[in-house]
């Protein structure tokens, strides 16, 4: 893990390059100086990297998963955080102001906002959502009744245990808020208790306050009401009507009442002094923002809630199934951007407001269709044997399905193949008109669509067979149709063929062992004795040796594949075979062969760089996997014309793959060689 952090932190350019480090659920979210300098598949290449995602601003993100705890500790645990990560505030003042950020970066800023609200409290809302769904449980076998009027002691303390993340949201959400805006987060987090206190909440009872008045909101809910009183005998005022409201779940109004707070509190530090600032910024800001939230914002903020709220239920009851499909379609380019935020908090509005939400039945269709893209994808990579993807989309799917948590499909597989969306898209169609066509689904509770809340949803068979009817669809279409170009396949079969040679096609993966001995009952080929003793390499074509380490590809350069030497071809050559020995590797394309020699060296000739997704053009194959091969026997006849027109590099690699089993491998002097010139020698290794 300590080495993922540190390519990480190297990637993005070093403490020195970073203002402000967070994450989140899945993602590390950096604000860097400067975002232009980072190499995105550099990046992705890192072992535990799921994606990368930049944005404006000099904002980047870079995705994880569910390991993302322990790489944002391991990373400010390194010692060139500790030492050279500390950046002043005035350095960041400084460096914002020097930005000039567009419109764009504005946008960022403020659906970050949002998402910084909200992230942190992703694990306590996932667990009271848990809770919720075990009493579901209880409920649809019938061993409580939730809604009875009498409930047992027992129910009672465990309905407050949830209800406490849910109830007291605003608090958190201000606090969190607070704390995006940099200014103290227990003065936004006081602002919102005054409006949770027994001592507000009794101003509606009409026994004890005759001046105030109360009318239901919705029938059958005693405790859903609309009361407005008159604040009697304020000094220099007299009379202010003040709306009561039960402000419990209610988002929409630490969202709005914290950026009003920070102009007023950054404002009074800069005209109180220093020394008395403590006292009296915190007392100034209740002074005006209390009252300011009780009498205008809160209000303002219940009437935006319930007008956005009121148009979708609109949409939902005159259109459901335009409603239903609509929902699961927009997600998938909503989460991406954190636009999704928006949405999440008119749920909880819904929620606090009605008891009920209409939103997150549709949006489950989404979640499922995401999921079961992943479940398709996983299939074909282990169809494959693609050990990689198999990883990322196992991992992938277990955080969907049981934790309801969409970011790592989307950015560690869905992001990174363009196909897949429109297959995933499909899903989201089906699930929606499923549950569009059995009237929709609600929900009493913000949960987090995961096999584990399925109950939670009513009708529940309604919205059963909506997410089923997503999942399976998105899995068939991604089966059926593959979520790889022609190109991106190419370049799977490669990796395959290469890792049934023992050699890894990933730049950041280590040479692997020699592959695996033939069966007992395939004969052993014959070699002189004087084959099995000869450990050099002749050239494999005509042409020029140059050092591996000047290829223009990563993994070769870097030796990942095993040492060795590459050559330029020279007009009109042809590949031969270095050593004498047994072709294990031959691409139906032509373009690369591994040969195990007849002393045990594993040899890999790859013609050109990305020569794959020529998909044979241009290559004529002389040999087949299985063959046996003399020094010089023709492997493969190149057009390197075609090559070089479809703006491919002939740079010719032959590296040694196996070179654990060996001493020293010594490269020739680059130069011109012919096919008979030894370009590698290998040393016996020491015992």
């Amino acid at each position: 893990m300590s080495n993922t952090a540190q390519e990480i932190l190297d990637a993005v350019g070093g403490p020195g390059n970073i203002t402000h480090f967070t994450h989140c659920a899945t993602r590390l979210r950096f604000e860097l100086n400067d975002a232009s300098i980072i190499d995105k598949d550099r990046v992705e290449a890192i072992d535990g990297v799921l994606g990368a995602v930049p944005q404006s601003g000099d904002r980047y993100q870079i995705v994880i998963g569910g390991a993302v705890q322990s790489v944002f500790n391991e990373i400010n645990n390194l010692p060139s955080m500790k030492s050279g990560a500390a950046v002043s505030n005035d350095d960041v003042k400084a460096a914002a102001r020097a930005k000039a950020r567009g419109k764009n970066a504005l946008v960022d800023a403020f659906f970050e906002y949002l998402s910084d609200s909200f992230r942190p409290l992703l694990p306590v809302l996932l667990g009271a959502s848990l809770i919720l769904a075990f009493l579901a449980v209880l409920e649809a076998f019938g061993v409580v009744n939730t809604r009875a009027e009498t409930i047992p002691v027992w129910l009672g303390y465990v309905n407050s245990m949830w209800r406490a993340v849910f109830y007291f949201l605003p608090a958190m959400v201000a606090y969190n808020a607070s704390k995006k805006l940099d200014i103290d987060p227990w003065v936004g987090t006081a602002v919102i208790l005054s409006l949770l206190t027994p001592n507000f909440l009794g101003l509606s009872d009409v026994n004890k306050f005759p001046a105030t008045t109360c009318i239901q909101l919705v029938e059958g809910h005693d405790d859903l009401l609309q009361c407005t009183t008159q604040i009697d005998n304020v000094p220099l005022i007299g009379h202010l009507p003040l709306q009561l409201s039960d402000y419990g779940g209610q988002v929409f109004v630490p969202l709005l009442m914290v950026p009003i707070l920070a102009l007023v509190y950054k404002g009074l530090k800069k005209i109180i002094p220093a020394n008395v600032q403590m006292v009296f910024v915190p007392f100034i800001s209740f002074i005006i923002i209390m009252p300011l939230t009780a009498f205008l914002i809160g209000p303002l903020s219940i009437w935006i809630g319930n007008g956005l709220g009121g148009g979708l239920a609109w949409l939902n009851g005159h259109a459901p199934i335009v409603f239903a499909i609509v929902i699961p379609i927009i997600y998938p380019f909503l989460v991406p951007l954190g636009l999704h935020w928006p949405l999440n908090a008119l749920q909880l509005a819904n929620i606090a407001s009605t008891h009920s939400d209409f939103i997150q039945g549709p949006m489950g269709a989404w979640n499922f269709a995401c999921f079961g893209a992943t479940a398709g994808v996983l299939f074909l990579s282990i169809r494959d044997r693609d050990t990689d993807m198999r990883q990322t989309a196992s991992g992938a799917l277990a955080a969907g399905l049981f934790g309801g948590i969409s970011e790592p499909s989307l950015y560690g597989i869905h992001l990174r193949f363009k196909r897949i969306y429109p297959l995933m898209l499909t899903g989201c169609v089906a699930g929606g008109l499923v549950i569009g066509i059995g009237g929709g689904a609600i929900t009493h509770t913000f949960v987090f669509t995961s096999l584990l809340t399925i109950p939670v949803f009513s009708p529940m068979a309604v919205y059963g067979l909506g997410i089923a009817a997503a999942f399976f669809t998105a899995f068939l279409m991604v089966v059926f149709f593959d979520y790889r170009t022609k190109e991106q396949k190419a370049e799977a079969r490669e990796k395959k063929e290469l890792a049934k040679a023992g050699v890894s096609a990933t730049p950041a993966a280590a040479p692997a062992a020699a592959p695996a001995a033939a069966p007992v009952a395939e004969a052993a080929p014959e070699f002189s004795d004087e084959a099995k003793a000869d450990l050099t390499l002749t050239s494999p074509m005509a042409g020029t040796t140059v050092a591996l380490s000047d290829v223009a590809d990563e993994a070769f350069a870097a030796g990942a594949l095993g040492p060795g030497i590459a050559v330029s071809p020279a007009a009109g050559a042809v590949v031969v075979a270095p050593c004498d020995g047994k072709v294990s590797v031959a691409f139906p394309t032509g373009h690369a062969y591994g040969i195990k020699s007849a002393s045990g060296v594993q040899v890999l000739i790859h013609i050109g760089m990305d020569t794959v997704k020529l998909e044979g053009k241009g290559f004529t194959p002389r040999v087949a996997k299985g063959d046996i091969v003399k020094r010089g026997d023709v492997l493969a006849e190149v057009d390197w014309d075609v090559i070089r027109e479809a703006g491919y590099d002939t740079i010719t690699p032959m590296v040694v793959t196996n070179k654990k089993k060996f001493g020293e491998i010594t490269p020739a002097t680059p130069g011109p060689v012919g096919i008979t010139d030894t370009v590698v020698t290998v040393s016996p290794k020491e015992a």
